[in-house]
């Protein structure tokens, strides 16, 4: 069973391995919200996973020990596992899969663990990891359903309370469940009237679902950018603490997570996988019910691909009108782009990339159609520069 006895034990044992994550006021996340970020993407290993990891590692029996551990991962319990593995001198095998962002595999690698690549997503690799665990007899490091680990995920809870003294909701990215299990038994055990919040991705909405249900649902596919959080099925152990323990789930999509990464690389130079930014999604996007004025939001990593990264801020300035692609559809002569280009420049539109096609059928012989791709303030600029345009006699197709 888990206790606060050993969330505070996990704590102790953590203080030489895990750092105090700090909690910075994040007054534009939210305008008329006081906002927290608690900046567990600067962890040890850029994630919160260390501290399971690390704590469930110090508890094994020297037996246990000596015959290394194995784990399986996104990519985040992975260095976790590896580094905390290292750390005492035991050998680690890390069952990923596949499509895991290649940053993370080759982080887990430094720390000095053998990496397995499965194909399929985690439900996958966690199949792999049991099978390696039956033949060669390693001690399996569970990445969320285990109360050691979900103790030392806890320990996050106990910080939060110390570092702020007025807060109403702390809203906690869910995969497995790990996480947020921990914290809301800490911060529950302590202040009952704290809400606490999960969030999830659309497109792996699995607790959610089975809370819905009432019981476990394992989804027969997950999709999402968040791919920290893409899991099929929570365990048993989350589950019931979930259940218990959080207040709502809520969900958030990839378009979301995207404005979400993008805002805080901005405006608090921060960089958080998708996983990492669903919390402040559900913020950002109005899921977190609008009664809550003091709101911790937890970054819980921020291991993403740079190759990722790029596309993730493309869709984040689309998705907050920052960008925009014109279709003008006109007649094929001199001096047309110039006009155009003059309405964006007086406008303060500035254009990226042009495109020229020949018009489609059904329009005439002599028409074309230019694709402009064109940066703006916000989506009421966007509307200006189309409005503006069709003021002009311009028709946007």
């Amino acid at each position: 069973m888990l206790t606060l006895d050993k969330i505070y034990h996990a704590r102790y044992v953590l203080r030489d391995a895990a750092r105090v994550t700090d909690l910075l006021f994040a007054p534009k996340i939210k305008p008329g919200t006081n906002v927290y970020l608690k900046t567990e993407n600067l962890q040890n290993t850029g994630s919160f996973k260390l501290r399971g990891a690390y704590y469930k590692i110090s508890q094994l029996s020297e037996e246990e020990k000596a015959h290394g551990v194995i784990a399986c991962s996104a990519g985040n319990h992975a260095q976790g596992v590896a580094l905390a593995a290292a750390k005492n001198g035991i050998p680690a095998v890390i069952c990923l899969p596949e499509g895991a962002p290649i940053s993370k595999v080759e982080a887990t690698k430094s720390y000095g663990a053998e990496v397995c690549l499965v194909p399929g997503v985690y439900d996958d690799a966690y199949a792999k990891a049991l099978q390696l665990r039956d033949e060669k007899g390693y001690t399996f490091i569970h990445p969320f359903d285990d109360e050691l680990v979900i103790a030392g995920q806890g320990t996050i809870g106990l910080e939060i309370l110390d570092q702020i003294e007025e807060v109403d909701a702390i809203v906690v990215p869910i995969g497995g469940g790990g996480l947020a299990s921990g914290i809301a038994f800490a911060v529950k055990s302590l202040k009952p009237d704290i809400k606490v919040y999960g969030v999830q991705a659309e497109g792996a909405a699995s607790m959610a679902a089975s809370l819905r249900e009432d019981e476990i649902v394992c989804l027969e596919k997950v999709s999402t950018i968040a791919d920290g959080i893409k899991v099929k099925e929570p365990g048993d152990n989350t589950f019931a603490l979930c259940r218990d323990y959080v207040d709502e789930i809520l969900t958030v999509s990839d378009d979301e997570v995207a404005t979400a990464i993008l805002t805080l690389i901005e405006q608090h130079k921060l960089i958080t996988e998708g996983a990492g930014a669903v919390s402040v999604a559900a913020v950002m996007f109005d899921k977190v019910p609008k009664e809550h004025k003091n709101i911790v939001c937890l970054l819980s990593g921020g291991n993403i691909d740079v190759t990722i990264l790029s596309k993730v801020i493309e869709r984040g300035l689309l998705k907050s009108g920052r960008t925009d692609l014109l279709a003008i559809q006109l007649e094929d002569r001199p001096g047309q782009l110039q006009k155009v280009s003059s309405i964006l420049a007086k406008l303060n539109a500035n254009v990226t990339s042009v495109y020229y096609e020949k018009a489609s059928e059904g329009s005439n012989i002599t028409d074309c159609v230019i694709r402009l791709n064109i940066e703006t303030k916000n989506f009421e600029h966007i509307a200006q520069v189309h409005k503006t345009l069709a003021d002009h006699g311009f028709k946007l197709v």
